[in-house]
């Protein structure tokens, strides 16, 4: 339990800096802050080994450092940095990792679902049991590349993980006013795929379900499909609280800030009797430790050379 919750606060107090620092206009990449959803990464992470894969979309941070893949890596990325995880030049919006399993993430809604999808096949022809973990929002479920790739992916039982954080807005827009009234698991459910709902601000219950689930998926059982309702307490796009733009009643927003994962945590670890006033002196030490070095690590460090910027297109006209 003290292990999710470092990775949790990890992620957290990483996030809170880049929010901090980003105004100073060093950071030339839009990002896609994920506090308030730390619970979903970690917890899907906690049983996945470093041979398995995750994909990822715009808003991945969480999901990076979940799977194993450097903070200095990721902060350098941000600064364009040429020992980024993607040497400077693909920024918050597209980061990669093979050595921690993490095989991109993506600024098009549901572009890594397929290759998410790939993935597994792959794994599946090698027969490798290997898992494949691709995290989405609830507005991936509107791109029929998702409809494409899940029918694709129960037809031959790969071994996949549909992970549907349901943040409720995508942008601006409630889930309400994009889809009809229905749980998003009947549309797993339309594809044939096994299916559950979880709190996604739980991190511990996620891991526990999980974890015989994934046992099934290296075993051939077919893919699933995890719906994990949580909320993003920042705005969509950018280090700002945005309150004042009157899309998100206040109400919710205050319910659903009072169920934020690091407090449910630590709640659940003072039942257990884990909770100390120096345990947590020592978690918010090493973290800031950490994640001042990253930044330190970051600002020092050399851009691409420029003979670089077209070392990895692929594409041609």
């Amino acid at each position: 339990m003290k292990d999710l919750y470092y990775k949790m606060l990890r992620i957290r107090r990483t996030e809170e800096e880049i929010a901090k620092r980003y105004g100073e206009q060093q950071m030339r990449c839009p990002v896609h802050l994920s506090i308030g959803q730390e619970a979903a990464a970690v917890g899907v992470a906690t049983h996945l080994s470093e041979k398995d894969f995750m994909v990822s979309t715009h808003r991945a941070h969480a999901h990076y450092l979940a799977k194993g893949g450097r903070l200095t890596g990721l902060i350098s990325e941000l600064y364009g940095k040429a020992d980024g995880c993607a040497k400077g030049q693909g920024g918050s919006m597209h980061l990669v990792d093979w050595k921690a399993g993490f095989a991109g993430s993506t600024s098009i809604v549901g572009g890594t679902i397929p290759v998410g999808v790939g993935l597994a096949f792959a794994s599946q022809l090698k027969r490798q049991p290997q898992i494949t973990a691709i995290c989405i929002g609830d507005a991936a479920l509107e791109e029929g590349v998702f409809h494409e790739s899940a029918n694709f992916a129960s037809l031959h039982k790969l071994p996949v993980l549909f992970v549907s954080e349901n943040n409720l807005y995508s942008c601006y827009t409630h889930l309400k006013d994009r889809q009809p009234a229905r749980p998003l698991t009947d549309i797993a459910h339309g594809h044939g795929m096994r299916h559950l709902t979880l709190d996604g601000n739980d991190c511990f219950a996620i891991a526990a379900e999980l974890k015989p689930l994934l046992t099934s998926l290296r075993q051939g059982e077919g893919p699933i499909f995890l719906e994990l309702q949580t909320y993003r307490h920042l705005e969509h796009c950018g280090p700002n609280n945005d309150d004042h733009l009157g899309y998100r009643p206040t109400a919710e927003l205050q319910t659903w800030r009072a169920q934020d994962p690091l407090l449910i945590t630590r709640k659940q670890m003072e039942n257990k009797g884990l909770w100390s006033a120096a345990f947590e002196k020592e978690m918010e030490d090493k973290v800031f430790s950490e994640v001042q070095e990253a930044f330190h690590h970051a600002l020092n460090s050399p851009f691409p050379e420029p003979s670089e910027l077209g070392a990895y297109i692929y594409a041609n006209h």
